[in-house]
């Protein structure tokens, strides 16, 4: 056995010790899936201090880059259209409707009037997107982003919100699965994006790596959609199900690029979602306002907000928050937002976008 190994044995042997050091979450303001959630969270944290000490700055990057994975660095371009047609405005909500009845519940929060409000919305979205420029996407390009966002940092057992930072991130449309996934830069700093953590083999299209080849493949019927999702989306203990497709779906439609047809079908899944609601005051980590499509998840007490730029109904950005007094932040603290400036297909990684 050579001295790397009994290095990674050592390694191993260190984290599943303070994991199991590590006592249960107390308290009962998030269901148990979510406390696992940010238990796990920690042991990432821990696992990044160890890469420093180490001096594996590309395992630092890759974790830098999934904590803003989804929001902040992920955005899509979409051209401005004209709003739906009334008429199928009200087929959608009615169908929407159907749905939501036989699945125990609506979509909105308040009654039959929300729901038809926020389907309707949902629809000129759909509809706004649909119209969208197909871009063409080659395997040996890649997607690029530049954001701006804040995260929040729990380890503390409080909520503490990190300063609005700048980020641009590079991600490769390489099939198949891949040790390299791109670059980040954040401040100045420009390094690789690993795979995603357990990924020995690299990883793979999918949610968690959607690139454009794979999003086109995904079913543009909106009940398919979202039971595809619901498949394929990581399950928690005690987590509500609803919420977790919402994030899932949210990560899709702040990615750099998408197939038109995928887009307007995210959106009409999303009206499928019980608990989705218009939220009228909803603005992205740059103080944007626009239209906001929200959902609450009651157990936890967080609610996320999409915005959407008020023309051309183009993704803008998300905000997360607390919508009451929890152990960890009081009711409106911020959990985390985001923005997005600007987005491209460019044919190398480090490479920005020709103005």
């Amino acid at each position: 056995m050579t001295g790397t190994d009994n290095g990674r044995e050592a390694y191993a042997a260190e984290r599943a010790e303070l994991a199991r050091l590590l006592p249960p979450a107390p308290g009962t303001d998030l269901p148990p899936g979510r406390h696992e959630h940010h238990r796990e969270r920690l042991m990432n944290l821990i696992d990044d201090d160890t890469a420093r000490a180490r001096g594996r700055t590309g395992a630092d990057a890759q974790d830098r880059a999934r904590e803003r994975a989804g929001r902040p660095d992920r955005s899509r371009l979409l051209r401005p259209s004209f709003l739906a047609p009334a008429t199928a405005l009200a087929v959608a909500g009615a169908l929407v409707l159907g749905y939501s009845a036989q699945n125990g519940g609506p979509a909105g929060t308040s009654g039959t009037g929300e729901t038809r409000s926020v389907s309707q919305v949902l629809l000129r979205i759909s509809d706004a997107a649909g119209k969208g420029e197909a871009l063409p996407v080659r395997d040996d390009q890649f997607l690029y982003t530049r954001g701006t966002g804040r995260e929040v940092d729990l380890t503390s057992g409080k909520a503490v919100v990190g300063p609005l930072e700048e980020s641009e991130s590079w991600y490769s449309q390489k099939p198949g699965p891949q040790k390299k996934l791109g670059l980040s830069r954040v401040n100045g700093e420009t390094l690789p994006i690993n795979a995603e953590l357990g990924d020995s083999e690299g990883t793979r299209p999918g949610l968690f790596r959607p690139t454009y080849r794979w999003l086109s493949t995904l079913p543009t019927d909106p009940q398919e959609l979202l039971d595809y999702l619901s498949e394929i989306t990581p399950k928690f203990e005690g987590e509500d199900r609803d919420q977790a497709l919402f994030e899932a779906i949210g990560g899709l439609i702040g990615g750099p690029v998408l197939p038109p047809g995928t887009a307007a079908a995210l959106y009409k899944a999303a009206a499928l979602i019980p608990g989705v609601t218009e939220a009228p005051d909803a603005v992205d980590a740059l103080g944007r306002e626009g239209v906001g499509i929200a959902r609450e998840d009651a157990r936890s007490s967080e609610r996320t907000e999409w915005v959407f730029d008020p023309d051309g109904l183009s993704f803008l950005g998300w905000r997360s928050y607390l919508t009451k007094d929890t152990e960890y932040g009081k009711k409106g603290d911020l959990l985390g937002d985001g923005a997005v400036i600007e987005t491209a297909v460019v044919d190398k990684a480090g490479a920005r976008p020709r103005s």
